[in-house]
């Protein structure tokens, strides 16, 4: 079954927006996205629909990682920063999702794409205004993660540079 949708206004997009942080805040993120989408509809590169965007496709991780279209989003973002800080949210997320899976390999998997995480992290703390301290407060949870969770360990048999790469990651996030 196919509906045409329907416009907003470029003057509700204040409030649209408001509602798509209140619909994350209430783990409500496909109604969140659906959101994004109405006011990326009619302003395509509306950055923060499009952060927004992608944050409501991370918090959909803990279900289903789907890091190609939150990578997608992430193509559309603009700025040095914001592209790092992103990229570093994706790996982050990825990585959080695999520690709630659990199972076999999952550590190794949380461990690296958390390390990928920060890395990314760092790279945003080059690019950050004064004042702005979210990369290190971002670095610092992933390596609370790691330091705290005795499960989220490098595989060591694996060569750490790629073994660990997941196919929901690997081709999709540039490593």
């Amino acid at each position: 079954m196919h509906f045409e949708l329907k416009s907003i206004s470029v003057q509700s997009i204040p409030e649209a927006l408001a509602k798509v942080e209140r619909y994350r805040l209430l783990n409500e993120p496909v109604l969140a996205e659906s959101i994004c989408l109405d006011i990326l509809a009619i302003v395509p590169d509306h950055q923060q629909a499009l952060i927004s965007l992608l944050l409501a496709k991370t918090d959909q991780f803990h279900s289903n990682v789907n890091a190609k279209a939150a990578q997608e989003v992430l193509a559309q973002i603009q700025g040095d920063y914001e592209q790092a800080y992103y990229r570093g949210i994706i790996w982050e997320r990825i990585g959080n999702a695999h520690v709630r899976q659990g199972g076999p390999g999952t550590g190794s998997s949380a461990y690296h794409a958390l390390r990928e995480a920060m890395d990314h992290y760092q790279r945003a703390m080059d690019f950050s205004s004064p004042g702005n301290d979210d990369a290190i407060l971002r670095w610092n949870t992933c390596a609370r993660m790691i330091m705290q969770n005795s499960e989220v360990r490098p595989s060591p048999e694996a060569d750490p540079s790629r073994a660990w790469a997941s196919d929901e990651a690997s081709s999709v996030i540039g490593i």
